[in-house]
């Protein structure tokens, strides 16, 4: 399975982005879908993840209600639509897969850059 991140940008503080994760393979073998972020200085963290078949979107606490994960499974993608973005936001953004509910996250695709200035 490859996952390719993209998306990414520069926007001003309250503005919106939305990212996409774009599947290939043997999609078959994914049991969810997961995007993480790694900023300057800080560890990786989760920020949302949602089941292969749509179900089950979960989200960090830092998005809650600014953030939605969504899938299209005709397109083998995954959407993350970021709004009211804030500095704190600023990271690269990875998508990974997840292949059973008691694997890590693998597959991790190449991160997209996302900025957000005061």
């Amino acid at each position: 399975v490859q996952l390719q991140a993209s998306g990414g940008g520069s926007v001003q503080a309250g503005g919106s982005l939305r990212l996409s994760c774009e599947v290939s393979g043997r999609t078959f073998t994914i049991y969810s879908i997961g995007w993480f972020r790694l900023a300057p200085g800080k560890a990786r963290e989760a920020v949302a993840t949602i089941a292969w078949n749509g179900r089950n979107p979960n989200y960090a606490e830092f998005v809650k209600g600014r953030f939605t994960i969504s899938i299209d499974n005709a397109k083998n993608t995954v959407w993350l639509q970021m709004n009211d973005l804030k500095p704190e936001d600023t990271a690269i953004y990875y998508c990974a897969r997840r292949g059973s509910s008691h694997s890590a996250y693998n597959n991790w695709g190449q991160g997209t850059l996302v900025t957000v200035s005061s």
